[in-house]
């Protein structure tokens, strides 16, 4: 076997290792979606609207720890390795869901998803990782990888916690608890460091915060013009939790198990670009084709979702919108060659406290449109503004990102 050959092999290995723990974060993660807001109900005695506020205010507090305290944990993983705190985050995770499944009341429930947005740090650390293990030239198909491993688990995630919460609604808590624990255990003993020693860098305060991680995504223009970007796709995207549900059933009065249905449907078309096609198309066409065919396809789906006057139309929108999928992963691929070894943690963190700014302002934002234009106040009925909008986000992406990239391909 050549050096070439035994280098390859076990990163190889590795990716698979994380890929598997991302899989099992996201089983844990998607069980308790069908219960949660069931269980807040519960406890405010069947008051569904206020039921609906207390949850909101839920993802809005699970969000803002993840705008907090992941640039902590990608700091913290260039400065010990990206392993212990992978570890750590599973094994509180696992012990956050105990809480929750033995929460007495609203507040400790809360205060489980308070810890939840604290703990949940290896979905940005495994973008490090992978950064680690993976040569800059196939970054791109294996940061796909990751998007079709996401998309596998909230398919099989919510479908799981369904039919635990039928049993009983503190189930899914159990087996979510399970999940990331088996899933600490597994790393203890088969998840390799991904980060050596050499290539370690000192923890400081300064550039853990939120506001000093950003300094990292302002040391290149088009480092910087690519975070802008992702901005604009993470804040695209937070249409479809927020309102996608509300509008198939207003708009084309679909009931519970179509829109089950179709988000399935979503999920396995975005796993089957993001699995299998990103790694042949930018080997063919390069990471900045690939980034703007992506925007200009999720743009297009976008504006299908928003015109389309039958649940048909709208479904024809899901394999047009299944190749945005071609866009995040180039995105971070080329935002990777841009900072060294030593930074990787950093850069994911900055990219996550991104993520989490878009989680606190894309919900209100789009739910607000939707309300607006889909009430008598609105001068003319468009209920599909909500998803018009995300097609001009994306729009404006593409330009920027044609503009930004420009000199590399």
């Amino acid at each position: 076997m050549t050096d070439q050959a035994a280098t390859i092999q076990p990163r190889r290995a590795a990716a698979l290792f994380i890929l598997f723990t991302v899989l099992l974060d996201m089983l844990s993660f998607g069980i308790v979606i069908p219960v949660l807001p069931k269980l807040v109900e519960e406890f405010l005695s069947g008051d569904t609207a206020r039921a609906a506020e207390i949850f909101g205010y839920m993802g809005t507090a699970w969000a803002l720890m993840q705008f907090v305290c992941s640039p902590i944990q990608g700091a913290l993983s260039d400065r010990f390795g990206r392993r212990p705190v992978v570890l750590l985050s599973n094994a509180g995770l696992g012990l956050d869901y105990v809480l929750m499944a033995l929460a007495p009341n609203l507040a400790w429930l809360f205060a489980g998803r308070v810890i939840a947005g604290m703990a949940s740090s290896s979905f940005s650390t495994a973008g490090a990782y992978i950064s680690d293990v993976t040569p800059p030239e196939q970054r791109a198909a294996a940061f796909g990888k990751i998007g079709m491993v996401f998309g596998l688990g909230f398919i099989l995630g919510p479908a799981l916690g369904g039919w635990l919460g039928a049993i009983d609604p503190r189930l899914p808590f159990w087996g979510a608890a399970t999940l990331s624990l088996l899933n600490a255990c597994y790393g203890f003993f088969v998840l390799p460091e991904s980060l050596p020693p050499e290539k370690r860098a000192a923890f400081a305060w300064k550039r853990a915060n939120p506001v000093g991680s950003l300094v990292l995504l302002r040391s290149h223009h088009e480092l910087f013009g690519l975070a802008a970007l992702a901005f604009l796709g993470y804040l695209a995207h937070a249409v479809l939790p927020s309102i996608a549900v509300l509008y198939m059933g207003y708009r084309y009065g679909w009931d519970t198990a179509s829109v089950g249905l179709m988000l399935a449907g979503v999920g396995v078309a975005a796993m089957i670009v993001q699995g299998l096609l990103i790694r042949p198309l930018t080997a063919r066409f390069g990471e900045r084709t690939t980034l703007l065919a992506g925007l200009l396809c999720g743009a297009a789906g976008f504006a299908v979702y928003g015109v389309a006057p039958q649940g048909w139309m709208f479904c024809l929108g899901i394999p047009i919108m299944a190749f945005w999928g071609l866009a995040g992963p180039a995105t971070q691929a080329l935002m990777t060659r841009r900072v060294s070894g030593s930074e990787q943690g950093r850069l994911q963190g900055a990219m996550a406290s991104i993520n989490g700014v878009t989680g606190l302002i894309g919900p209100t934002l789009f739910t607000q449109i939707f309300a607006h234009f889909i009430g008598v106040q609105a001068g003319w009925q468009l209920p599909g503004a909500p998803f018009l909008l995300a097609a001009c986000l994306l729009l404006t992406g593409a330009g920027l990102a044609w503009r930004v990239t420009r000199s590399r391909e």
